[in-house]
């Protein structure tokens, strides 16, 4: 069981450089859990694949559709003091601060991609590069 950043189901959904980490990832745990800001963030990043990328709208909705499956029942709310605390004593922004808070609640381990998360949050967050 862990906590998943955003990016890190980018990479299983999509084929990036960093998908054969995220499928090894799953393989060995497939129990990902994150905060219901994940959705939000999931169709920002579609957005930006359907600007820049010739992501078409069919496609997209098809892509929510099997993140929404695979996450039914693993999305969980975070307590909102817990996430504005980590705000206070990092530089991290309050939507990376979320998946923090909730891997420090549920006790497990963040997976993540992004560099700062990893460098702030250290005892908390694994780099997915980790996993191959």
């Amino acid at each position: 069981m862990i906590v998943v950043d955003t990016n890190v189901l980018i990479h299983f959904h999509f084929q990036t450089s960093t998908s054969t980490s995220a499928s090894a990832l799953f393989q060995s745990d497939p129990f990902w859990y994150a905060p219901y800001l994940w959705r939000s963030e999931f169709r920002n990043a579609l957005t930006l694949k359907m600007r820049h990328e010739n992501l078409v709208l069919e496609e997209a909705m098809e892509f929510i559709e099997q993140a929404e499956e695979q996450m039914y029942n693993f999305e969980r709310f975070v307590d909102p003091a817990h996430v504005m605390n980590l705000v206070a004593s990092s530089t991290c922004t309050a939507y990376d601060c979320e998946f923090v808070a909730l891997a420090i609640e549920m006790g497990v381990p963040l997976v993540t991609t992004d560099k700062q998360i990893l460098r702030e949050f250290p005892r908390v967050a694994r780099p997915l590069a980790d996993y191959r």
